[in-house]
């Protein structure tokens, strides 16, 4: 399995196709059935398998359609942090440096 921590854009997306590719052989679906079945054309359907693009609302709809909607719930969920933790990294941020004091050169008579 693809970690998606280090992979570019265009590979998640295509692993997240022959994933969807891969529940959707293991329900028996053709690609038409599941077209009909999430509302949206055959060729959606083969475009997101190959190569994962397509828009959020269809990817949507074929999650849906598969039945996987309740992995969408742990999608982009704010990451709630303890006080202490914030607090920290509070102090942590980066502060500017204090100007330096001018020198000022008397000339001498």
């Amino acid at each position: 399995m693809l970690d998606f921590t280090f992979s570019a854009s265009d590979e998640i997306t295509a692993a997240l196709g022959l994933r969807l590719k891969a529940v959707r052989l293991s329900q028996s679906l053709t690609q038409a059935d599941l077209a009909e079945r999430a509302g949206i054309s055959v060729g959606t359907v083969k475009a997101l398998e190959r190569t994962g693009q397509s828009s959020v609302a269809s990817l949507v709809r074929v999650v849906q359609a598969l039945g996987l909607t309740d992995q969408l719930q742990s999608l982009f969920v704010l990451q709630v942090q303890s006080i202490a933790a914030m607090e920290q990294a509070q102090r942590a941020k980066r502060q500017r440096a204090p100007r330096k004091a001018r020198v000022t050169v008397r000339s001498q008579p």
